[in-house]
């Protein structure tokens, strides 16, 4: 795993602490935000591009 690679996987885990804000936050608590669920298409959206780039030959 190179540098570049890893440091572009830690910025997008550590983006996702804002969603820690306060308890309730989510799509299953109590009540949550346009921002939380785009979290989770960014989240996955760079895991996706991540395994593409370390597929590619």
């Amino acid at each position: 795993m190179n540098t570049k690679y890893l440091a572009t996987l830690l910025v997008g885990a550590f983006t996702q602490m804002g969603a820690l804000a306060h308890d309730g936050h989510g799509m299953a608590g109590a009540h949550w935000h346009a921002t939380d669920a785009v979290g989770w298409v960014v989240a996955i959206a760079l895991a996706v591009a991540g395994w593409y780039i370390g597929t590619r030959k």
